[in-house]
């Protein structure tokens, strides 16, 4: 059973991933507070004016986001590492999985930082 599951996830995962971005990043965005929007009044949904603001945006939700998916990668690549049992095929695989994670992580919070720096030295100028 764990097998089947876990080869479904594999070949499917890049579709789960775009799925599950599809039906959370337009939560990010939402504003809760309709009180500006009223009387038929076309609102901006974003909440932003400038494009740097929406790029903010953008990148505080996929950190959002980012971040507890990065969390399940290394669990799930200590998982790979427990079920191993001393395989060497296996054992490489995991750890192709945690650099993998790592990598993507080191240039998830990279981007954010890179922008941070940006944009403090622009709004500094």
């Amino acid at each position: 059973m764990y097998t089947i599951t876990m080869n479904f996830i594999k070949k499917n995962l890049l579709v789960l991933s775009l799925m599950l971005f599809m039906l959370v990043i337009p939560l990010v965005f939402v504003n809760a507070n309709a009180e500006d929007c009223e009387n038929g009044k076309l609102c901006n949904p974003l909440q932003t004016d400038t494009i740097t603001d929406f790029l903010k945006n953008l990148l505080e939700g996929v950190i959002r986001i980012g971040i507890p998916i990065i969390a399940l990668a290394i669990i799930y690549s200590g998982f790979l590492f427990v079920f191993a049992r001393g395989n060497p095929s296996k054992i490489e695989e995991a750890k192709n999985a945690i650099l993998y994670t790592l990598l993507g992580s080191a240039l998830l919070l990279g981007s954010w930082a890179l922008a941070q720096l940006i944009s403090n030295t622009v709004l500094k100028l």
